[in-house]
C-alpha cells in the first residue's frame, strides 16, 4: 500500500483541515502528522479505497478514511486520545 498521493490528500482536505486544528498535533508535510515530536498519524491509498494510519496505543492502528463518516470517526477518535 503507498503513500497517499497529492491528489488522495487533496480529497482528504475537510479532515485535514479538521486535524490541523487538534491542539498538539503538528502537521510535519501535507498529510504527516506528529504529536509531541513522534509519528502519529499519516496516510496510504491503494484501490481499496483510503487510509490512515494512527498511532492510538504503542503502535499505529490501520482506520479507512474513504467516507465523510469514517473520516468524522477517525477524527472524533484523536480528538478523545489527545484530551486525556
Amino acid at each position: 500500500m503507498k503513500h497517499a498521493t497529492d491528489d488522495a490528500l487533496d480529497r482528504l482536505e475537510p479532515l485535514l483541515r479538521r486535524l490541523r486544528a487538534i491542539d498538539g498535533l503538528h502537521e510535519r508535510t501535507r498529510g504527516t502528522f506528529t504529536n509531541r515530536s513522534r509519528a502519529f498519524l499519516h496516510f496510504h491509498e491503494d484501490p481499496a479505497g483510503l487510509f490512515a494510519d494512527v498511532r492510538l496505543a504503542d503502535d499505529f492502528d490501520r482506520h479507512e478514511v474513504t467516507t465523510a463518516a469514517q473520516q468524522r470517526r477517525l477524527a472524533t477518535a484523536i480528538e478523545r486520545h489527545l484530551a486525556r
